[in-house]
C-alpha cells in the first residue's frame, strides 16, 4: 500500500497558534477551539480545518485502545500518540496530556515526564489534572520553561476517587475547592484551565476571576473556549452520549455502510475493475 503526504498551502501559510495566541483571544473574547488528536492524518485535518489547540487527550485510552477508563495508558504510549499528531500540525498549539502515574509521584519525576513529552514529540504544552496536589509539580515543569494548561472539575485519572461521571462542584465546599486551585494555578503561570462537567453558572464566575483562558467542556458556553474528543463529535462512538456532547456528523454509520459496500463488491468480483486494474 502507498500513501501521500499533502500539505495544505493554506495551512502552511497560517501564523502558528502560541499560548500568547491564546491570552489574546481571551483577551478579545475569541472563543477558542480545541479538540482532542491521537494520529498523524486526524491532526492533519483538524488543523486545516481551522482548530487552535489539539489536546494529545489520555482520552487515547478510551477511543484508541478500548479501555474503560484513562488510567491504563503510559507515558511512552501518550508520546508515541503526541509524535503522531505533531507531524500532521502546521498551525494549531499541540498540548499533551501527562497520563496517570507520570507525575502524581513527586515533582521531580513530573518534570522527568514533561521532559520527555517536549524533547521526544515536538509539542508545545502539557496538561495535569488537580489542583492543590500537583501545584509543586506544575511550578517546577513551569520553571524548566514547559508551557502548563491545568485541568479541575471533573479529572478522569480521578474516577475511582469520584465513583460516578456526575456533575462536581454542585456543593459549595467543592466550588470553593475549584476557586482556590484555580487562582493557585493562575498565579503559578498555567496558560489555561479545561473546567470538566461543572456547573455553567460556576464556570462563568470562575472565567471571570482569572486573566488566563477557560476550556470548558460540560461547562457551558461562558468559558474562553471549548474542547470536545473528536471521536464524540464526529459520532464514530455510540455508547457515549452525556448531554453536553454534540454530533456534527455521524461517521460511525458512514463507515459501516462503506465497508459494507466494498466487501459485497469483493464477493461479487465487481471490485477492482477494469480500469481499477493495471
Amino acid at each position: 500500500m502507498s500513501t501521500e503526504t499533502v500539505t495544505s498551502s493554506s495551512t502552511t501559510a497560517a501564523k502558528r497558534v502560541t499560548t500568547q495566541t491564546l491570552l489574546a483571544m481571551r483577551d478579545e473574547e475569541t472563543p477558542i477551539a480545541m479538540l482532542t488528536a491521537y494520529d498523524y492524518t486526524s491532526a492533519r485535518l483538524l488543523d486545516e480545518a481551522g482548530v487552535d489547540v489539539l489536546l494529545v487527550g489520555d482520552s487515547a485510552s478510551n477511543v484508541m485502545a478500548g479501555h474503560e477508563t484513562t488510567l491504563p495508558i503510559t507515558l511512552d504510549q501518550m508520546i508515541y500518540h503526541a509524535q503522531c499528531v505533531v507531524r500532521g500540525v502546521q498551525r494549531a498549539l499541540v498540548v499533551v496530556d501527562l497520563p496517570f502515574g507520570a507525575y502524581q509521584g513527586s515533582s521531580r519525576e513530573a518534570l522527568r515526564s514533561a521532559i520527555r513529552v517536549m524533547k521526544e514529540t515536538g509539542a508545545h504544552a502539557v496538561k495535569l489534572e488537580g489542583g492543590a496536589t500537583v501545584l509543586e509539580s506544575v511550578k517546577r515543569i513551569l520553571e524548566a520553561g514547559i508551557p502548563v494548561m491545568g485541568h479541575l472539575g471533573l479529572t478522569p485519572q480521578s474516577i475511582y476517587k469520584f465513583g460516578t461521571y456526575r456533575v462536581r462542584a454542585r456543593d459549595n465546599d467543592e466550588a470553593d475547592s475549584i476557586r482556590r486551585d484555580l487562582k493557585r494555578l493562575a498565579k503559578a503561570g498555567v496558560f489555561g484551565v479545561v473546567l470538566e462537567k461543572i456547573p455553567s453558572e460556576l464556570a462563568v464566575e470562575l472565567t471571570q476571576s482569572v486573566d488566563i483562558p477557560t476550556i470548558g467542556i460540560g461547562a457551558g458556553v461562558g468559558c474562553s473556549g471549548q474542547v470536545l474528543v473528536t471521536h464524540d463529535l464526529l459520532g464514530l462512538t455510540k455508547d457515549f452520549n452525556p448531554r453536553f456532547v454534540r454530533h456534527y456528523a455521524d461517521l460511525g454509520e458512514a463507515v459501516v455502510d462503506a465497508v459494507g459496500r466494498y466487501v459485497e463488491d469483493v464477493r461479487l468480483g465487481a471490485f477492482p475493475s477494469e480500469a481499477e486494474s493495471y
